[in-house]
């Protein structure tokens, strides 16, 4: 066999072989003195830096096909042309990864002495991955677009139902983790003047969570407004039918209550829902109530309780991406750090919605990434009663 086409031969299977992911084919066909005479930013060009260089795309790109089209030999140099298709799982060359199968062409250049390639060339079209890069930035800003609107109709359809009562207040704070999410709040119009608050969470985040929450929330309103339903009945009535509605994998907690503002009377019943806590004379106690989340089983039944307001006292509900928030050190707020805040409160002139997010924050520190959806409620009955 002429020098020439062992030459090819050599260039040929070096490449195979690396389309195959067999990276030892590094050792065994390149010299020791072998320079990459092609380097990116921040690339050695010694065998062992092209080696790593080649690790990461391996790891990054799932070889589907190799062709090999031309090869021209002069002298000692080999031109090798070639096509090669995979997918981009991993970030290659600060590209994000694309799930999407790419062909590109490749020529390489190499130079053999000794039946060992001492030197390479490389370029490659950038053309197609620069056109499904383009594609995914118009997709992603879509996308982006569309978050966005949806949160923009999120935040509209939480804040424009906030009730005015005489000698209540009350105050909703609402943050989501994402662009939108699972936690919402609603106020529903009962018959005699009553009304009707709930606070929900369904699992997760994002815009799964966002449906799942779209979904119960009209289920709990039409319920809710049906008939003079107690709590109790409302949350068994929404139950059952959520089952059947939504991922097997999910469900929502949900706190409902029903208030009297003439008489400070408030009837609830909680699925599964974080605690809600009553602010009253300067101690905090917890406003029980046994039941299943939304969603997780059918047949279930809901306790209810019942309390009255006094002047100057509040309750407070919230989700658990308030509890569940953890400091740079992973410590979590946790129920005993906002039980003894909600106490302390009790000597604040701030309102105490206001008043726990500035210790939320002062506890999370700067750059906090948050975990979680945070809902806060309020119910306060004024101090001094006309």
């Amino acid at each position: 066999m002429s020098t020439a086409k062992e030459n090819k031969a050599i260039a040929r299977r070096f490449e195979e072989e690396l389309a195959k992911g067999n990276l030892d084919v590094i050792d065994e066909l390149l010299s020791p003195d072998f320079v990459d005479r092609s380097l990116l930013p921040g690339q050695g060009s010694a065998r062992e830096d092209f080696k790593r260089s080649l690790e990461e795309i391996r790891d990054a790109f799932s070889t589907t096909g190799f062709i090999m089209q031309e090869q021209i030999a002069e002298g000692d140099t080999i031109v090798t042309k070639y096509m090669q298709s995979g997918i981009r799982r991993g970030e290659l060359a600060g590209l994000p990864p694309s799930g999407k199968e790419e062909t590109v062409e490749h020529i390489k250049i190499h130079r053999i002495s000794g039946g060992k390639i001492t030197e390479e060339w490389s370029t490659f079209d950038v053309g197609p991955l620069w056109e499904n890069l383009v594609q995914e930035i118009r997709e992603r800003e879509r996308i982006e677009r569309e978050l966005q609107v949806a949160r923009d109709i999120q935040l509209a359809s939480l804040l424009e139902g906030v009730p005015t009562l005489e000698d209540w207040q009350i105050t909703p704070y609402y943050q989501p983790a994402r662009e939108v999410g699972g936690d919402f709040y609603d106020f529903f119009e009962l018959g005699d003047g009553r009304l009707g608050m709930v606070v929900d969470d369904a699992t997760g985040k994002g815009v799964p969570a966002a449906l799942v929450m779209a979904t119960t929330r009209t289920m709990l309103r039409a319920v809710a407004q049906a008939s003079d339903y107690s709590p109790g009945d409302v949350l068994r009535r929404v139950n059952d039918p959520l089952v059947a509605d939504i991922p097997p994998n999910m469900f929502v907690t949900c706190f409902y209550c029903i208030l009297d503002p003439k008489r400070g009377h408030l009837v609830y019943a909680n699925a599964g829902h974080d605690l809600p806590y009553l602010q009253r004379r300067g101690e905090t106690e917890e406003l029980r109530a046994r039941g299943m989340p939304l969603g997780l089983m059918p047949g279930m039944g809901y306790e209810e309780k019942e309390i009255v307001l006094d002047s100057g006292e509040t309750a407070l509900f919230y989700s658990d991406g308030l509890v569940e928030a953890h400091d740079p050190k992973g410590e979590m707020f946790g129920f005993p750090k906002l039980r003894a805040l909600i106490a302390k409160h009790a000597e604040e002139e701030r309102p105490l919605g206001e008043f726990l997010m500035e210790e939320l924050y002062s506890f999370v520190g700067e750059g906090w990434e948050q975990e979680d959806d945070i809902t806060i409620l309020t119910l306060r009955r004024s101090a001094s009663l006309r």
